[in-house]
């Protein structure tokens, strides 16, 4: 029980921390975003203008993954059996869409600009609020990264890779307005938002592939069914026991195993039941991330014995067979 109730503080430790971090990466990124936007508009810059753009399209990024992390708090009821935590894969489905999105927007108003050029009139001033939008959404963007690791979050991964994008995007929005202003290299505003863009399809593209694996139940960690196995084969390796297999499911922020073993089938009914709560409880305490594990036992197998004549079964397989009527 107690595996079990350390598991799930952890999850709701991990979710309520990633709703915070959020929620004060809207907010960020909203008002950077407004700022950007008036000193693009008076600047004349197209790289302000599109950073401003950017920033409050990853707002609404963030905002789809602190609902999916609000939805996948909920807890299990008569529909959702197992519980919510998938959306919130779901939810990092939407955020790799959404980027998808606004990376082909970016690249092909690149273009545009790079076809048709255009000088700054601001150019310091716009440097000068690009880098500290620049150092203000990196900031929150390694905090939210942090989080996101720690309780193996995708949706806030994959919001924080974005975010990370917007910063960095920003500081290449410098550089591209210094080489523009200073060295009258004015496609330099262009080719620095095309860089952005290739980097926010390719970690679109990852967060994609990750949550539809997830969602489609595909399990991509094989060192984890060691770890199970190995776990209880070491932890009741006095009992006659056997792990036949270790099946696990990913359901979003956590997951979900099955383990099949086999026992000695002469074992009393309530034995089995205390065996396979034991095994339940270690497998969750050695895992935390695990929130459910299912133990179905089956008779042990006897070895294969030779018959005493052909066409006709030994005494042992006869009565393990009758056994199982």
């Amino acid at each position: 029980m107690a595996g079990s109730q350390s598991s799930a503080n952890l999850i709701n430790e991990g979710i309520l921390a990633g709703q915070k971090i959020a929620k004060a990466s809207i907010v960020t990124l909203i008002s950077i975003g407004i700022v950007e936007l008036v000193i693009g508009h008076i600047s004349g810059s197209v790289v302000a203008t599109a950073d401003g753009t950017d920033s409050l399209s990853d707002a609404m990024i963030s905002f789809i993954v602190l609902l999916g992390l609000r939805i996948a708090h909920k807890p299990a009821d008569k529909t959702f059996h197992f519980g919510y935590h998938k959306v919130e894969s779901f939810a990092a489905l939407m955020a790799a869409i959404g980027m998808v999105v606004i990376g082909s927007v970016i690249l092909y108003h690149s273009y545009d600009v790079l076809t048709h050029p255009h000088e700054i009139k601001q150019p310091i001033l716009t440097m000068v609020v690009l880098g500290a939008a620049g150092a203000v959404s990196l900031h929150r963007a390694f905090q939210m990264k942090k989080i996101a690791d720690k309780y193996d979050i995708l949706s806030l991964k994959t919001d924080a890779k974005n975010s990370i994008k917007d910063g960095s995007a920003s500081v290449i929005g410098v550089f591209s307005v210094f080489v523009a202003s200073q060295f009258r290299f004015i496609q330099a505003d262009a080719i620095g938002r095309m860089i952005i863009a290739g980097y926010i399809l390719s970690v679109s593209y990852v967060s994609l592939k990750r949550s539809s694996l997830i969602l489609v139940d595909s399990w991509q960690n094989p060192k984890v069914t060691d770890i199970v196995r190995k776990t209880i084969e070491e932890k009741f390796g006095y009992e006659p026991m056997k792990v036949r297999s270790v099946l696990l499911r990913p359901t979003g922020i956590v997951s979900q195993a099955e383990v099949h073993i086999e026992v000695d089938g002469s074992k009393p009914l309530t034995e089995v039941e205390s065996l396979s709560s034991e095994i339940a409880m270690e497998v969750r305490s050695k895992i935390p991330t695990i929130a459910r594990v299912s133990v179905v036992p089956h008779s042990l197998r006897p070895p294969p014995t030779t018959p005493s004549k052909v066409g006709t079964p030994s005494r042992k397989w006869s009565g393990m067979f009758s056994s199982k009527k």
